[in-house]
């Protein structure tokens, strides 16, 4: 029988594997990224998400940037970002990412934002206004974005594509069975729509990208379906990672994935086709994202699937082939 899906009322405390127990790292770095995003004024998925890599990821200098604001319209059982009625868009968020990832020395940066049902486009714009200018001021650096489903709007998302970000990442979060558990609004079929679209509308080599996190009550037989549903849809790259609960509102932990489970889910998951997989327990949507490389030859964004014209071919591929740390030469 399918375990079922778990229930966020006042669960007992489960102590966590020794394989998710990390110190936390030491570094100037963290202030220094700290200091910046909140001179400029910004957020990060890092913080609001309560993500546990956050202090990992500033010390080495690198964040995920979280636009649109910090308040989100959905109320998903699994995420930590606060739910209310959004404040109006900031005009100059976009130059301000900008600014940040030319600070950063940023060669991959990832944008991605709260759910804005409240507006008429989701939000489409404003992802297309900071894409615009990061590659304004950051013209080799790779983009890479976690959208929300835009309620599958495909008015929104030829806005995004108009600006051919690198790699467009929609998670599906979870299997199909829990999803109505885990999200709000949102629907499992819905999100594999939007990743099939992205590859219909692009007029470029659009490389896209899905996640889905473990410990929520699934089978392997469900993870595998999943599986084949993404790659059915053409999604190229798959994130693997093990589900923590932020707080005790939110859904518990049905199991804790051994390292060893994600490594054979990697591999199978791989041999399903999918160019690159990230599968681990601490593994998250953005987690080392610049660690995939771009397609540089025409045999190569061949195997990433159809597009209507192919005019950007390895233009980011240099900057991809490696993460810098924005303080190595300070």
């Amino acid at each position: 029988m399918p375990t079922p899906p778990p229930q966020a009322k006042n669960p007992p405390h489960r102590r966590l594997p020794d394989w998710l127990r990390r110190p936390l790292p030491v570094s100037p770095t963290f202030a220094k990224t700290q200091t910046l995003l909140s001179e400029l004024g910004l957020h990060t998925v890092c913080e609001s998400a309560k993500c546990p890599n956050h202090w990992e990821c500033w010390s080495q200098g690198t964040a995920t940037f979280m636009i649109a604001g910090d308040r989100c319209t959905r109320a998903c059982s699994f995420c930590a970002v606060s739910v209310a009625k959004p404040f109006p868009l900031e005009p100059d968020e976009p130059d301000r990412i900008a600014k940040a990832t030319a600070r950063m020395k940023l060669r991959h940066v990832v944008i991605t934002a709260v759910a804005r049902d409240d507006l008429a486009d989701g939000g489409s714009d404003h992802f297309a206004r900071t894409i615009t200018a990061i590659r304004k001021q950051n013209s080799g650096t790779v983009i890479e974005i976690l959208t929300p489903d835009f309620n599958e709007k495909s008015t929104a998302l030829q806005r995004v594509l108009e600006t051919q970000p690198d790699i467009f990442n929609h998670n599906l979060e979870t299997i199909r069975r829990l999803t109505p558990q885990v999200r709000s609004r949102a629907t499992y079929d819905r999100s594999l729509q939007i990743l099939r679209k992205v590859k219909e509308l692009a007029s470029y080599p659009v490389v896209t990208k899905s996640g889905i996190m473990l410990g929520l009550g699934e089978e392997r037989r469900e993870i595998l379906q999943t599986m084949d549903d993404l790659r059915a849809a053409q999604c190229d790259i798959l994130t693997m990672g093990q589900y923590l609960q932020p707080t005790t509102c939110h859904l518990p932990v049905a199991d804790f994935i051994p390292p060893e489970t994600f490594d054979e889910l990697g591999e199978q998951a791989k041999a399903k086709g999918f160019q690159h997989v990230a599968s681990g327990p601490m593994v998250r949507s953005s987690y080392h994202a610049a660690e995939f490389r771009l397609p540089t030859t025409e045999a190569s964004w061949a195997r990433i699937g159809p597009y209507s014209n192919r005019t950007r071919v390895g233009a980011h591929s240099k900057a991809a082939r490696h993460r810098i740390s924005w303080w190595s030469e300070q």
